[in-house]
């Protein structure tokens, strides 16, 4: 009876007013907690929020990612589809040029046919034609055809005084054909050589060749020698000795060239001769290609073998096959040389053909682009980095028709002023005596 009687005894209306307020209180905390579950009811707990907040942030680094792979994707597909179209076209065009070729094409030759009308008759068309393509064949025949016509004419025409005439064959009026076999044109074209090597104060190429003509026949027969060589020359293309000499005196290449081919067959011929210890004029197989590679340690043991077989060398050889290496040097009455011969100059117009093209696809430059010096330099010290200072700068001298004195040297400001055209470059580089000091592989391999 003591807590409910204490109870009983308070004064009702004090009762009555707490149990107001207590009503009020419960309603009040009804109404919080109804607002409470409307704003709060569909809140997450903080680290499932934080959770997946780094979830969406990976997810959202992958979409970006994704989309960034997409664009490549696209635009290399769009590169192959042009690729597709170019191929395309160009498989279209092959095919149509295929069959006009088909359509117009002839039978191979039967060049056998030719041997009953060459003068000296089959044995001399053998020897003419022997390890020839048909293209050459048709060199050959041609300059048999023009070889009766040319010694029928009795007269040549005088090209007069224009600049574009050679200055050895600046005249007006009839000069006459003196009419010499090929074989006095060879020794005639030898007999030049021999004094323009020895000559001390070296003129120009085609003001020696007149004045060697002026020595040899008198001032007034030079002119109708130099008319019916220069005609001769032309005619007999495929000939060593007149082609070259052409070439030269058209300037359409540098005297150099001729030079240096013949200090490398004397400097060949001079360790093919110091390997032959018992002076018997033989060399093994196998010393003949250790002279080469030690004369050309540049070239690919393919290019060594090339080399070797038209050395006569064959698959049954043997490395100790006795070979008679001053064979390998001789030249016929007509100036034509051994096969040997013939394919060290192949070798050495296809290695600067490379260096060239090596070249220009390093400047990355199309031929109607002008180019600078630095950029000529930087290309020929990156494709042939054992390049000589004297080298390079006669390479660059050459280039760009500037003598060697008047070179700026690398990093001078007025360097990027010296400009010409990339196609013009590259053939005054072809007319010059241009080849590779070093092996970039190994180069690059160091």
């Amino acid at each position: 009876m003591g807590p409910l009687a204490g109870i009983w005894g308070e004064d009702p209306v004090k009762l009555t007013v707490a149990l107001k307020m207590t009503r009020q209180d419960l309603t009040r905390m009804q109404m919080e907690l109804n607002t409470m579950k409307a704003n709060f009811g569909d809140v997450v707990p903080r680290r499932d929020f934080e959770m997946q907040e780094k979830t969406n942030k990976d997810l959202q680094e992958q979409l970006d990612s994704l989309r960034d792979d997409y664009k490549e994707v696209r635009k290399e597909h769009e590169i192959l589809l042009q690729l597709h179209m170019s191929t395309l076209k160009e498989r279209d065009q092959f095919y149509s040029e295929l069959q006009e070729i088909q359509r117009t094409s002839t039978p191979r030759p039967n060049w056998t046919k030719c041997k009953d009308v060459v003068a000296g008759g089959p044995d001399r068309w053998q020897i003419l034609a022997e390890g020839k393509n048909s293209d050459q064949l048709v060199d050959v025949l041609l300059e048999e055809i023009g070889e009766g016509l040319l010694r029928e004419k009795d007269f040549f025409s005088g090209l007069g005084y224009e600049e574009s005439v050679p200055p050895f064959l600046r005249f007006d009026g009839v000069v006459e054909n003196k009419k010499p076999t090929k074989k006095d044109v060879v020794k005639l074209l030898r007999d030049a050589w021999k004094e323009r090597l020895a000559e001390e104060q070296k003129e120009k190429f085609p003001d020696f060749f007149f004045h060697f003509l002026e020595r040899r026949f008198g001032p007034a027969e030079a002119m109708a020698w130099a008319y019916t060589i220069f005609e001769n020359m032309k005619l007999f293309r495929s000939n060593e000795i007149m082609s070259q000499f052409y070439a030269i005196l058209m300037e359409e290449r540098s005297e150099s060239v001729y030079i240096k081919q013949k200090e490398t067959i004397t400097e060949l011929l001079k360790e093919m001769t110091n390997v032959d210890s018992q002076n018997k004029g033989l060399l093994t197989m196998d010393q003949l290609r250790t002279v080469l590679k030690s004369t050309f340690p540049f070239k690919k043991e393919e290019k060594i073998q090339e080399l070797m077989e038209a050395g006569g060398w064959h698959p049954n050889s043997s490395n100790t096959d006795l070979l008679n290496y001053h064979l390998l040097f001789t030249e016929d009455e007509e100036g034509q040389s051994v096969p040997f011969v013939q394919k060290l100059w192949e070798q050495y117009l296809d290695e600067k053909d490379k260096y060239l093209k090596e070249l220009k696809q390093l400047l990355g430059l199309e031929l109607r682009d002008e180019v600078t010096l630095p950029k000529v330099r930087e290309a020929l010290m990156t494709i042939d980095p054992k390049l000589d200072k004297q080298t390079l700068n006669s390479y660059l001298s050459q280039a760009f028709q500037l003598p060697v004195t008047k070179l700026p040297e690398a990093g001078e400001h007025k360097e990027e002023d010296i400009v010409t055209l990339l196609q013009t470059a590259l053939q005054q580089l072809q007319v010059a005596d241009i080849r590779r000091m070093g092996s970039r592989e190994q180069e690059l391999a160091s």
